[in-house]
């Protein structure tokens, strides 16, 4: 029986040319199945201290630190190629630095004050805040700690002032992104009880203890502070299940949106949540993903808008609703041209 079905099955696979749909532009474009739009990117920009200040990120070519007057051209460059909304990140002065990460919750923060610059010179740009201490605290971890442990409930309550000083700054989506048990449903009920109910809770629910996160850590300022490793909290790489779990639970407790993080090494990850739960999956593009493409394209290795464009592609064919890349910019002046 089975000798009889390969026969037919190759004779009805020999009457076709699956090369035929490819051959031209027009034919390509009418069936292709995955599309990419500057409405995918969410862009992630590196805030600093200063006027008209600039800072080079190293290992990022093509990446800076600006100062909020320069972060406020960026979302109006954003918002005119059409990208929906930024994701913050400080780099905090070192004077600044806690061992509890105090600076976090001070409503005249860094980013607190960009976010405000932000809202209101560009009110239609969504912003996105990332909620973890590790830009504030003098150890570079996520939470705050007690010898070698990271303290889980006591870092939430910190956390919890963290996403309401920046939710009334202007922020439209909060983002935790310290990988604490319980940060979510206490987050969401305290933005409720805040009269911040219309503020999006995107949860870093699936975030991996990863090698690819380097580049952000220089330019956050944390890297060369950071003790000891984040594999208590930060996901196992091995492990997708724990990821289930995980979103599982932060859905249970009131997140709107998942984010996976980091992107490219992850994309079953993306698949297998977009496929077992009913909710908007987003992914993170992370800098040492960036740096690879970056760096190899200047150095000749790979074609550098081409592989910066078949990267991003990846991640919504695997089905994300948005990506978070600092290709941001650049590739919606692409799609735009």
């Amino acid at each position: 029986m089975s000798g009889t079905w390969e026969k037919h099955d190759m004779g009805f696979l020999a009457g076709r040319r699956l090369r035929r749909p490819r051959m031209a532009g027009w034919s390509r474009d009418l069936v292709r199945e995955t599309t990419l739009a500057p409405s995918d990117f969410i862009w992630p920009i590196f805030v600093v201290d200063g006027q008209n200040e600039r800072q080079a990120v190293g290992s990022m070519p093509g990446v800076e630190r600006i100062s909020i007057d320069l972060a406020v051209e960026a979302a109006k460059q954003a918002s005119a190629e059409g990208i929906p909304a930024l994701a913050l990140f400080p780099n905090t002065d070192p004077s600044k630095r806690t061992e509890g990460g105090e600076e976090a919750f001070n409503r005249d923060n860094l980013v607190c004050r960009a976010l405000s610059a932000i809202k209101n010179a560009v009110p239609e740009i969504g912003l996105v805040a990332d909620v973890a201490l590790d830009p504030y605290t003098s150890h570079g971890h996520d939470g705050v700690m007690e010898g070698e442990e990271i303290l889980n409930d006591e870092t939430v309550e910190i956390l919890v002032k963290q996403a309401l000083v920046q939710a009334h700054s202007g922020a439209d989506v909060i983002a935790p992104s310290d990988m604490m048990d319980g940060r979510v449903a206490a987050i969401r009920a305290a933005l409720d009880a805040n009269g911040l109910e219309k503020t999006i809770v995107l949860s870093y629910a699936a975030k991996y203890a990863s090698a690819f996160y380097g580049p952000f850590r220089e330019a956050v300022g944390s890297g060369a502070r950071l003790k000891g490793s984040k594999l208590t909290y930060q996901m196992d790489p091995a492990n997708h299940e724990d990821a289930v779990r995980e979103v599982g639970q932060d859905i249970a407790e009131g997140a709107d949106w998942i984010m996976v993080k980091p992107g490219l090494p992850y994309l079953d990850i993306c698949r297998q949540i977009k496929d077992r739960f009913d909710i908007p999956v987003f992914a993170y593009q992370v800098s040492g993903e960036y740096a690879m493409i970056a760096i190899a394209g200047q150095a000749g290795a790979i074609d550098r808008e081409a592989a910066m464009a078949e990267s991003l592609m990846a991640f919504k064919r695997a089905g994300c609703s948005g990506i978070l890349t600092y290709f941001a910019l650049e590739m919606a002046r692409k799609l735009n041209a």
